[in-house]
């Protein structure tokens, strides 16, 4: 991570002085111990007042350069100028700060059940659920307890969702879909629709029912605009701990295992399994049908066109592993030079 992309997110109605930082983070504080801290912000953009981080060595100068009150950093970072807050995790310690300083119109929830909702019937509502205004909640469905809603939301029949969920504005999910704990998705997603299926029959594209739904376990986050297809008969499955990003297209009875990265822009096709802890990086695609084992990385704007084992870091396209990719790209590099030499060896052939 960048030095700068770490937003201004000081609430002026919160302080703190820099020792209380030092044992929030659990950090080796190096300077003044009552100077006041009022908010955060990336290491450039920094004021004084603020606390800021930085994390990899190629940043250091900043440290010199800064306006920041104070810098959170790595435990062999030394500075003479800037009073620092050492620890082994600094990005881990300013994302604690940041939660501590975070404005309360972050994630606010609309009080109680707004006048204009829609709710059908036999809806169940777990206590302090909270839904914005001209959000839609139709027949059979559950909502779980502190689950807010935000405005113009259309939660479809016989859907459940678990406790602490948070649902931004203009997010659209399906009948049937399961959504369980501390979920987010961010405006703009769409859960549980249709997915891409035809049958061409004399020249006529005839659409393939999808009765299938999703599920959505504990503890994912799903970004901005993010469509994932219900299963064609049976499920597609985010399990716990998934993230994805915005712009992302996760097809019919795709599979994504525990605590897997998705990246924007990234395509995964019908029916392919991810494991654990696997990273799709931005623009990557992947075919149907395949099977990535657990810690795999895929590199950004590959095409990935075959099954991989756990641990595989691949990238291209088609996508190879890195090694013996990276040595494809260093000889198409020297292929204008590899061009001329063999020009010069056929003039002489030719003599």
């Amino acid at each position: 991570m960048t030095p700068t992309h770490a937003k201004n997110s000081g609430n002026p109605a919160k302080s703190l002085k820099l020792q209380e930082i030092a044992e929030l983070v659990e950090g080796e504080l190096v300077g003044d111990r009552e100077i006041l801290i009022t908010g955060v912000a990336g290491i450039k953009e920094a004021k004084e007042g603020d606390i800021s981080f930085l994390s990899h060595p190629k940043y250091l100068h900043f440290l010199n350069q800064t306006q920041a009150s104070a810098v959170i950093t790595s435990k062999d970072v030394i500075s003479k100028n800037k009073p620092l807050i050492r620890t082994s995790n600094p990005s881990q310690a300013f994302t604690k700060v940041i939660s501590y300083f975070a404005s309360p119109v972050i994630n606010s929830k609309p009080a109680g059940i707004h006048p204009t909702a829609m709710l059908g019937q036999n809806v169940r509502l777990g206590e302090e659920v909270s839904i914005g205004p001209y959000t839609i909640v139709e027949d059979g469905a559950a909502i779980g307890d502190r689950s807010a809603l935000r405005g113009h939301v259309f939660v479809g029949a016989r859907c459940q969702i678990g406790q602490d969920v948070f649902i931004h504005p203009n997010v659209a999910i399906y009948d049937g879909s399961k959504i369980g704990d501390r979920v987010i998705i961010h405006s703009g997603s769409v859960i549980g629709s249709d997915g891409f299926g035809y049958e061409t029959v004399d020249g006529v594209h005839l659409k393939i029912p999808h009765t299938g739904n999703v599920w959505i376990e504990d503890d994912v986050e799903i970004g901005a605009n993010v469509c994932v297809d219900r299963g064609r008969f049976d499920k597609t499955w985010i399990k716990k701990g998934v993230k994805i990003d915005n712009l992302v297209q996760i097809a019919h009875n795709v599979v994504i295992g525990e605590h897997s990265l998705i990246i924007s822009q990234a395509g995964i096709s019908g029916s392919t399994q991810l494991g654990k802890n696997v990273i799709v990086a931005g623009q990557a695609g992947l075919v149907g049908h395949i099977t990535l084992g657990d810690q795999t990385v895929v590199a950004a704007r590959s095409g990935v066109t075959k099954s991989f084992p756990a641990g595989s870091v691949i990238l291209g396209e088609p996508a190879r592993p890195a090694l013996e990719q990276k040595k494809i790209f260093a000889v198409i590099a020297r292929l204008p030079e590899l061009f001329k030499e063999l020009s010069e060896i056929k003039k002489k052939l030719k003599k």
